[in-house]
């Protein structure tokens, strides 16, 4: 990754800031009460895992059980394979028909990471579709590959994933507490895990103000929990202004965010926020995002315990979320001619006619006119086919503030 191609090239309106305020507003959490029995403590707990999630879509937590020696031992493991040769690197590279291991050409929002990465799943084999199309029932099996050396890189990597995941039920449980939800409302969804784990390495960048490790996303799943070196790197989009804020390294505290399925099953409570990751020329970065998601199978749409006819109306429709994964995966190993699928897709209709019914209107005239042109097509795959919905979701996006016109009159006639 010495030379630098247009693959990697932000555009302008994406470009890194170099020099950036780091946040210390993002909530830095201590979870020693889990460790009491006294239940006003854990509530306190989860109310303030809450106003997190609510505020910021990210916090940091301390005193989380994860053994010290278990994240060196990990971290070592991955500073010690990426040093390696690419020969050496390439002999467990990911592709399409085996896509956990080795890879260094990942695209974000269509544009190249400066990164590389190596990838293996929680649940040996992990099932998902075999394809993104609704129609086609066959699954495939996801199986690990591991290098020869570094020796017990496996173990470390296991044994760190196994402590990982008791975190991440730990937190899910608080989210769901917070939530008015029994503790332990989510654990039905993760019988069958699609969960991985990640180690990423940033080398060094000749032009850090004009590319990125990553670029602005959102995480698809239920929560991802990240493990950053001393450097740091980590932006995240602040809610309150759109300013893209620097996440402080805190020593052996873990970065936790929520994902699109999170935000999904609370309604909009909780929000999947933007992220993205700086380089720089001087100091390589090296982090560990484990992604906890649920099985292949579940229905991911808004719990119905958060829902009533009137305030509080499912705001998305339900999905396969192993449908939802096989489409974002499409991206993995080529450029796409459009983004990727987002959770925005699935929202529920309703929300969009209520912000401007005559704009939605004209949008689903103008969908129509699309979809029967790229029906006709057949060369045209289903990414590139917009559901009507989808369409008129887009629309949204840059509609006033102020839309009051006539949304009285709809609301009361649906």
């Amino acid at each position: 990754m010495g030379e630098v191609d247009s693959a990697f090239i932000q555009a302008i309106e994406h470009r890194p800031k170099l020099a950036v305020t780091e946040a210390d507003g993002i909530p830095l959490i201590d979870l020693s009460p889990l460790n009491s029995s006294d239940s006003n403590a854990i509530a306190r707990l989860a109310t303030e895992i809450g106003d997190a999630c609510k505020n910021w879509g990210f916090f940091q937590v301390i005193n989380h059980g994860v053994p010290l020696d278990c994240r060196e031992k990990i971290e070592s493991a991955s500073r010690t394979f990426f040093t390696q040769s690419l020969e050496e690197k390439s002999k467990v590279r990911r592709g399409e028909l085996s896509p956990m291991g080795y890879y260094d050409g990942e695209h974000t929002k269509n544009v190249r990471d400066w990164k590389e990465v190596f990838d293996f799943v929680v649940e040996v084999p992990t099932l998902i579709p075999a394809s993104h199309e609704p129609d086609d029932k066959e699954l495939k099996m996801l199986h690990n590959q591991w290098p020869v050396y570094p020796p017990k890189f496996r173990e470390a990597c296991e044994d760190y994933t196994r402590e990982t995941e008791k975190l991440s039920y730990k937190l899910l449980e608080l989210i769901s507490l917070s939530l008015g939800l029994p503790a332990k409302r989510f654990n039905e969804f993760f019988k069958d895990t699609t969960s991985f784990l990640r180690l990423n390495y940033y080398p060094r960048c000749p032009v850090p103000h004009l590319a990125l490790g990553v670029g602005r996303h959102k995480d698809a799943g239920a929560l991802t929990v990240l493990a950053q070196d001393a450097v740091g790197g980590l932006e995240v989009k602040r809610k309150t202004d759109g300013e893209w804020i620097r996440v402080k390294p805190t020593p052996n505290a873990y970065i936790v965010n929520v994902g699109d399925i999170t935000q999904v099953w609370s309604n909009d409570k909780y929000e999947s926020v933007e992220h993205r990751v700086m380089v720089n020329s001087e100091k390589e970065r090296f982090s560990i995002p484990f992604f906890f998601n649920p099985a292949h199978y579940t229905m991911v749409e808004p719990l119905k315990e958060l829902l009533d006819d009137h305030q509080n109306r499912a705001k998305y429709d339900a999905f396969n979320w192993g449908k939802f994964v096989a489409a974002r995966n499409l991206s993995n190993f080529k450029k796409l001619d459009v983004e990727n699928i987002q959770i925005l897709s699935f929202q529920e209709i309703r929300s969009v006619m209520l912000m401007d019914p005559i704009l939605f209107v004209e949008g689903i005239a103008e969908a129509a006119k699309v979809y029967t042109a790229a029906v006709k097509d057949a060369s045209v795959g289903l990414q590139e086919v917009p559901p009507l919905k989808y369409k008129a979701n887009a629309f949204s996006e840059n509609l006033p503030s102020d839309q009051t016109t006539i949304t009285g009159q709809v609301q009361d006639g649906l």
